[in-house]
Protein backbone atom coordinates (compact mmCIF):
# COMPACT_ATOMS: atom_id res chain seq x y z
CA UNK A 1 0.00 0.00 0.00
CA UNK A 2 1.44 3.59 -1.03
CA UNK A 3 1.84 6.28 1.80
CA UNK A 4 0.13 9.31 0.99
CA UNK A 5 1.56 12.56 1.82
CA UNK A 6 -0.39 15.20 2.91
CA UNK A 7 2.34 18.86 2.03
CA UNK A 8 1.64 22.22 2.95
CA UNK A 9 3.04 25.03 1.57
CA UNK A 10 4.20 27.26 4.61
CA UNK A 11 5.60 29.79 1.83
CA UNK A 12 2.27 31.69 2.07
CA UNK A 13 1.41 33.89 4.77
CA UNK A 14 -2.56 32.62 4.68
CA UNK A 15 -4.07 31.46 8.29
CA UNK A 16 -4.87 28.17 5.96
CA UNK A 17 -1.71 27.70 3.62
CA UNK A 18 -2.59 25.45 0.27
CA UNK A 19 -1.81 21.95 0.61
CA UNK A 20 -1.48 19.00 -1.99
CA UNK A 21 -1.63 15.46 -1.92
CA UNK A 22 1.29 12.58 -3.52
CA UNK A 23 0.98 9.18 -3.27
CA UNK A 24 3.64 7.02 -3.03
CA UNK A 25 6.60 9.07 -3.07
CA UNK A 26 9.58 7.52 -1.43
CA UNK A 27 9.59 10.14 1.55
CA UNK A 28 8.90 13.18 2.57
CA UNK A 29 11.51 15.31 0.99
CA UNK A 30 10.66 13.20 -2.25
CA UNK A 31 6.81 14.58 -1.73
CA UNK A 32 7.65 17.95 -1.06
CA UNK A 33 9.93 18.45 -4.21
CA UNK A 34 6.86 16.62 -6.57
CA UNK A 35 4.22 18.85 -4.76
CA UNK A 36 6.71 22.35 -4.53
CA UNK A 37 9.32 21.79 -7.29
CA UNK A 38 11.88 22.88 -5.08
CA UNK A 39 14.83 20.40 -3.80
CA UNK A 40 14.19 20.54 0.67
CA UNK A 41 16.08 19.12 3.71
CA UNK A 42 15.08 18.39 7.60
CA UNK A 43 17.08 20.67 8.93
CA UNK A 44 17.53 24.71 7.99
CA UNK A 45 16.43 27.97 9.98
CA UNK A 46 13.37 29.11 10.50
CA UNK A 47 13.25 31.86 7.73
CA UNK A 48 14.13 29.10 5.36
CA UNK A 49 10.74 27.10 6.31
CA UNK A 50 9.15 25.88 2.86
CA UNK A 51 6.53 23.02 3.81
CA UNK A 52 5.30 20.75 6.49
CA UNK A 53 4.74 17.16 5.58
CA UNK A 54 2.14 15.27 7.23
CA UNK A 55 1.86 11.27 6.49
CA UNK A 56 0.61 8.08 8.46
CA UNK A 57 1.01 4.44 7.86
CA UNK A 58 -1.61 2.09 9.54
CA UNK A 59 -1.68 1.33 12.72
CA UNK A 60 0.52 4.33 13.38
CA UNK A 61 -0.01 7.97 14.66
CA UNK A 62 0.00 10.50 12.15
CA UNK A 63 3.36 11.90 11.40
CA UNK A 64 5.34 15.90 10.68
CA UNK A 65 8.12 16.73 9.46
CA UNK A 66 9.34 20.12 8.28
CA UNK A 67 11.07 21.20 5.38
CA UNK A 68 13.73 23.96 5.03
CA UNK A 69 14.86 25.04 1.70
CA UNK A 70 18.63 23.70 0.24
CA UNK A 71 21.16 26.51 1.49
CA UNK A 72 24.37 26.35 -0.66
CA UNK A 73 27.59 26.25 1.34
Amino acid sequence: MAITFRVVDMRSDSIDPPETIIVGARSPEDAGRQALGVELVRSGQRKDLIARVYWQTPGQPVNMVRLYRRVAG
